[in-house]
């Protein structure tokens, strides 16, 4: 697929829309993690927080959001859509199997290099799991 505004290929309008959705849900979630560490301590910084690469927050959430809590569950939760986010925004174009424009990504060395597609599924996936942690996220803080 083409648009007037790019002479590059794209994925179809719905897995830009998707990919889009994806990013923007993950965005809010990594800003109210950071409003929520700082809610429960004072010791951190909102611009020191900002900084941070999103996976480097999980010390703060560990010293705060789950020693608050008694449990890990957000951290564990924000960890995984943590790596998916990684493996969508480190992901390469592919022409798919059903012959569309898609990306695909890799896993670590350390995990084995398994390539896989990032699918609608996948997407939608990602989108769901940042869902629920929105819900753990306002459940937690309260509201």
């Amino acid at each position: 697929m083409y648009e007037p505004y790019t002479r590059q290929s794209l994925p179809s309008k719905e897995y830009r829309e998707l990919l889009g959705s994806a990013l923007c849900v993950f965005s809010s979630n990594n800003g109210f993690i950071i409003e929520n560490i700082i809610h429960t301590s004072n010791a951190y910084d909102w611009y020191n927080l900002i900084d941070l690469e999103s996976g480097k927050l999980k010390k703060s959430i560990a010293d705060t959001i789950s020693r608050n809590t008694g449990n890990k569950d957000i951290e564990i939760l924000f960890s995984e859509i943590v790596e998916m986010r990684n493996r969508i925004i480190h992901g390469f174009r592919i022409t798919s199997k059903q012959g569309e424009q898609i990306l695909a990504t890799k896993t670590r060395k350390k995990d084995g290099n398994i390539q896989f597609e990032i699918t609608k599924e996948y997407l939608l996936d990602f989108i769901k799991k940042n869902e629920e942690l929105s819900d753990m996220l306002y459940k937690y803080r309260g509201y």
